[in-house]
């Protein structure tokens, strides 16, 4: 099987169809019951995320969606059987930190937070808080997010936090120098791959900084995956890809798989293994460059992040 996998990672397009998970998932056991345990997860009104929160809450966790549009947070709900709906616009520090505010009064225990909220935009444009939006919705919110659950997550532990990254990331180094993407013309697909890089990074330096505590802290990429966001964002490859894309179900997999029993934080995992961050040499950051990403993003959010 191992030979196999490697082989598929190795060539991309098969490993990260549904061709890859088809034949990866024969090796596979079923998820252990996740009965009672809290479960938070944004982007969860369709796609990868609805797919996320109905498999947990078959597992009998008790499922909290994290919504921008209470409407469609409605329907995601008694479509997957959740639990409850939160407001919240991710892409706002003040909404997250409202949302976090409530939770904690009345959760003051969090098993599993999945930061899955996305945004590939086509032009650049500014959220309310004047940042760059996709950046304001790829990694500042879930920045925030994760720092100011810390505490319910640690009240839980053993506990874990899942970044929903992207195979994108594989092409793309963090550009510190230009976080809010006022530099260059914009590119929406350039764009998402370095946040997707920087979530990445990011989710390493949280597993570092929350060692001993009992929260894990992973990423992974779910390969591609038929989703509403896939077709708005990039029609020709959603187009072209179909016939080979995954379902939602199983693109969610591995987010489900993580959440559901301990594995060793800090990884990025495809497909239930954990894979390599880097393919090319010229992604690689630098340590310094590390340093200056979380500098600006405790900044850019007010954070004041544990050491």
């Amino acid at each position: 099987m191992h030979a196999l996998d490697r082989a598929l990672d190795l060539t991309i397009v098969p490993g990260y169809t549904r061709l890859g998970y088809s034949l990866r998932s024969r090796w596979w056991h079923e998820l252990p019951r996740m009965d009672g345990r809290v479960v938070l997860v944004s982007g969860a009104t369709s796609g990868i995320g609805l797919a996320a929160v109905t498999a947990f809450a078959e597992l009998g966790a008790r499922v909290q969606v994290l919504a921008r549009n209470r409407e469609r947070g409605e329907r995601a709900r008694l479509h997957s059987g959740a639990e409850r709906v939160w407001d919240c616009d991710v892409s706002s520090l003040r909404s997250v930190r409202e949302f976090a505010r409530r939770f904690r009064e009345e959760q003051p225990e969090l098993h599993v937070l999945v930061n899955n909220a996305g945004l590939l935009a086509a032009e650049r444009s500014l959220s309310v808080d004047g940042h760059e939006l996709a950046l304001a919705t790829n990694v500042l919110g879930p920045f925030l997010l994760t720092g100011l659950l810390v505490p319910a997550l640690e009240a839980a532990a053993p506990s874990a936090v899942v970044n929903v990254s992207s195979g994108g990331m594989y092409t793309a180094r963090l550009s510190v120098g230009d976080l809010q993407s006022e530099r260059h013309d914009y590119d929406g697909a350039t764009v998402y791959g370095r946040h997707k890089r920087a979530q990445v990074v990011l989710s390493e330096m949280w597993a570092e900084r929350l060692r001993g505590t009992g929260v894990a802290v992973h990423s992974m990429h779910p390969g591609w995956v038929d989703t509403p966001g896939l077709e708005r964002s990039l029609p020709r490859f959603h187009r072209l890809m179909k016939p080979a894309l995954r379902r939602p179900e199983e693109g969610a997999d591995t987010i489900v798989w993580l959440a559901a029993s301990e594995h060793p934080s800090g990884r990025f995992w495809h497909d239930r293994e954990e894979r390599p961050t880097h393919i090319l040499p010229r992604t690689r950051e630098s340590e310094d460059e590390r340093r200056r990403l979380w500098t600006e993003c405790v900044r850019l959010t007010g954070l004041e992040a544990p050491e």
